[in-house]
Formats: structure tokens, sequence, C-alpha cells
């Protein structure tokens, strides 16, 4: 076998790793280090797919023992169907987070160490998805951290140090939890292999610290998903940040959190799934109202659609708290989807926002300032769709399986909370298009006669309207890794089995 069919599940993370060193050797070239990071994460993403390719058609997950170290000594890198697919998800938004850069007006982008943190962002967020081993989940999640809060500190916003340490601050009492959890279930079962502990966990599910690791985990998670009521940092957070950073953390990076749900109920803690999914599911139902209430009642563009990435984990934790094989396979591509759409609607409300006559994503600044920007203003309504679950986008298809899944869960009360709470979805997107392309500006508006450039958001909605159009691929892959989590043993397995 060849070097890359080894260690597929090693490139997507060591790809980015390598490429951030060269960026930095390379500061004093701007232009040779933005195309060279931009190629880095194409070919990280070009190797994710093939990773995922392998695994949907291979049938199994590509493993590899770091170091040649027997399992469950040394560090797993799993590449299993959730994993492979959120990987491309989350590179396929970088990719297209980068394509933003290129085009910024923000002076950061020219700062020389901002390709190189954008790229050591993806190999945190990637790290955590393959990694097999909890600690190592935390120190991926950690390098995302400081990524994403230094990035945020040098906005040209005026409150993005403040931001940034709000997130950082948030971040290290989620740290604090996490590492109290990993020594909780290390102490209760000398292991922190995934697989490993999963299969120690199912033979003795009532360890002395287990009930007090499930409590530390899920309060983690809910802080890197900003999941009610760990969410009052992201509002801020998400405005101040530049926005190919912003749209990078309201999509992908707070799938980290959802990723851990999705283990922590259908591999690490099967006995105790019923009580976590019940707990996700109030937390999924008021996530949704609360979410759409505050995006309904907010000022900023920007924050807006903070609170709406709020409400739309809401959905997917929904999926995730009725539990069956149809409403897990419509969580992952509620996943996904919102990925695509979430940070095409931020980089639309980044463009506006660098048009505008000063540089601010709030209402009283941008209103009128679209009747200038109708291409900008055709892919916002049509991003505003999908957010809102209307044909022909992705946004549908994914609301579609969820409220099936709902109907074949028998579950009518949360489904009819969160099918009327939907309608906040489109009184808040209605708003801002009506605000922003149909109200008449101030007299005194003058247009900035450049801005940001609209290629990658106009691929994104591309990609928003592809999978509404076609969605029988990406519904045919979450419906494959739904399958595979309904089965812990399969994973457990895969990992066990490469110890020989």
């Amino acid at each position: 076998m060849s070097f890359i069919d080894t260690h597929l599940v090693l490139l997507p993370i060591a790809t980015p790793l390598v490429g951030a060193m060269l960026a930095l050797l390379l500061r004093r070239w701007g232009r040779v280090q933005a195309y060279g990071a931009a190629g880095t994460m194409g070919l990280s993403l070009a190797f994710s797919a093939l990773l995922l390719a392998r695994v949907i058609t291979g049938g199994e997950a590509v493993v590899l023992q770091v170091g040649g170290w027997r399992f469950p000594y040394g560090i797993s890198l799993v590449g299993d169907p959730l994993s492979a697919l959120f990987v491309v998800m989350s590179q396929l938004v970088l990719c297209a987070g980068l394509i933003y850069a290129l085009g910024s007006k923000d002076a950061i982008i020219r700062y020389p160490p901002f390709y190189p943190l954008f790229l050591l962002l993806s190999t945190g967020l990637t790290g955590a998805f393959l990694t097999g081993d909890l600690f190592n989940l935390f120190v991926f999640a950690e390098l995302l951290v400081i990524s994403g809060a230094t990035l945020t500190a040098a906005s040209d916003d005026r409150y993005g140090t403040e931001a940034a340490y709000k997130y950082f601050y948030m971040s290290l009492l989620a740290s604090t939890f996490m590492l109290l959890a990993i020594g909780s279930l290390y102490v209760s079962y000398g292991t922190l292999n995934m697989a490993d502990l999963a299969g120690r966990i199912a033979a003795r599910p009532d360890g002395s610290l287990t009930t007090a690791a499930i409590a530390l985990l899920m309060a983690t998670f809910m802080i890197k998903s900003a999941v009610f009521p760990f969410h009052f940092w992201q509002p801020d957070f998400h405005a101040a940040a530049p926005t190919a950073v912003s749209a990078m953390l309201s999509s992908v990076v707070v799938k980290v959190g959802v990723y851990g749900f999705l283990r922590m109920t259908t591999l690490l803690f099967v006995a105790q799934a019923p009580l976590i999914r019940a707990i996700l599911l109030v937390l999924g139902v008021v996530g949704v109202v609360f979410g759409g209430l505050s995006a309904v009642g907010t000022h900023n563009v920007k924050r807006m659609l903070a609170y709406s990435t709020l409400a739309q984990v809401g959905f997917i934790l929904v999926g995730i708290g009725w539990g069956t094989a149809p409403a897990l396979m419509a969580a992952v591509v509620f996943s996904f989807n919102h990925s695509l759409i979430k940070a095409a609607m931020l980089m639309l409300a980044g463009y506006v926002a660098s048009r505008a006559p000063v540089k601010s994503a709030s209402f009283d600044v941008v209103t009128g300032v679209g009747r200038q920007l109708p291409a900008a203003g055709v892919l916002f309504f049509l991003g505003g769709l999908g957010l809102s679950g209307i044909p022909p986008t992705n946004g549908f298809i994914s609301k579609l399986l969820l409220f099936r899944s709902g109907i074949e869960a028998a579950r009518f009360v949360p489904l009819l909370i969160i099918g009327l709470a939907s309608i906040l979805t489109l009184v808040y997107v209605i708003r801002s298009f009506q605000t922003i392309w149909w109200h008449a500006p101030p007299a005194e508006t003058r247009l900035k006669p450049t801005g940001d450039s609209l290629v990658a958001p106009a691929l994104l909605i591309g990609l928003v309207l592809l999978f509404g159009l076609w969605a029988e691929p990406l519904v045919k892959v979450a419906s494959d890794v739904s399958l595979w989590l309904m089965d812990p043993a399969l994973y457990i397995a895969a990992v066990g089995g490469t110890g020989g």
C-alpha cells in the first residue's frame, strides 16, 4: 500500500499544519503566502474527500495507530463515516473562508500571522473530528480556541479584543470541565481511547465517577456549540470577529459540540443515552425558540445570524435527542447543510458591511445599502430561503428529514413547538432583507466604491441550491453514518482490530 493509503486519515490534519509552518516562513511575501494557504486548504480538502470516499465505499473505518503503538496505548486516528463527513463539511467551508479572505478588505487579512493562524484553526478542527482519544480531542480543541481567539482579538472591530476575551474565558471554563471529565473517566476505567473506553463503560456502566464525567462533558460541548444557557458569549464574539473568521466560527466550529454529543450518545455512554437525549431534546427545543426570538429582536445582521445559529443547533439537538436512525440521519444532514448556509449568510453580511459608509453590520448603518448591490441581494434571498427551510434549497431537505423523523418517532409535542418556532426564521430573514434591500437609504448615504468579494458566498449558495435540488448523495452518506452510529460495536471493532 502507498503512503497515502496507510496515512490517509493523517493527511487532512498534517496538511494544514505543515501549511501553517510554511505560511509563517512566507510572511514577507503576502500574496504568495495567501495563495499558498488557499492551495494548502484545497489539497487538504481533496485528502478529506478521498478519505470519505474510502470510508463510504469500503464500509469500514480507516484507522491509524500513530507511532506504531499497539491499541489502546498509543494515539488512534479514526476516519469513520461520521468523522470523515464532518471533516469534509468543515474543510469545504474553510476553503470558502480562505477564498473570501483573498478578496476581503479587512486589515487583519494583511497581517502576516493571519493565514498561519487560519490554517492552525483548520488543523485543530480537523484533528478534533479525527482523533480517537479524548485527551487529544482536548488538545485539538485548545488549538482551535487559541487560533480563533487570536484572530478575533486582531479584528478591525473595536470590540474584537473584548469578544476574544469572552470567548477565551468561556473556553477556559469548558477546558476545565473537559479535563475534569477526562480525569474522572481515567480514574474509573484506566483508558482514554474512545473505542477502549466505550467497551469498558458498556461492561461497567456504573463507574464511580461516570455520572460526574457525563455532566462535565455535556457542559463542555454545550459551551463549544453555544447551547442554551451557555450561549451568551456567542453573539458578541461572532459579531466582532473578521468576516472570514466569524463565518467559520458560526458554521463549522460550533459543530465540535454537536460531534461530541453524537459520540456521547452513540458510542461512549450508550446505557446512559436515554437521559442524555432527554436533556438534549429539552435544550434543543428551548434553543430553537429562544434563538429565534433573540434573532428577531437584535439590531445587527451578524448578531442576528449568531442567534440564528443557536436556533439551528437547537434543531440538530432535537434530532440527536430523538435518537432514532432517521433522526440521527436528519441531524447529520442538518449539520452539513447549516454549515454551508450560515457561512454564506455571514459572508454576505460582511460584504454589505464592507460597502457601507461605515464598516458595520448594524441595521442602522446598512439600511438601504443593498439597493445598489442587487447580486448580493439575490444571494442573500436564496440563503434566507435555505435558512428558513424553503424549497429548492438544502435547508428544506434538512427540515423535511427532521420533521419526518419526529413524526415516525411520534414526538408530536416537541415537533409542534419547533414547527411553530420555525416561523421566526422567516420573520428575521424577511426583516433583514427588507431593511437592507428594500428600504430607502438616508439621503447622505454614499457607498464605498469597492468592498469584499462575492465569489466565496456565491460558491456556497451554489452548493445550497445543488444539495437542495440533488440531495440524494448527501442523504445516502448521512444514512450510512446513522446506521454506523446505531451500532457502536462497529467503531470499537474497527479501532481495536488494529492493535494486533
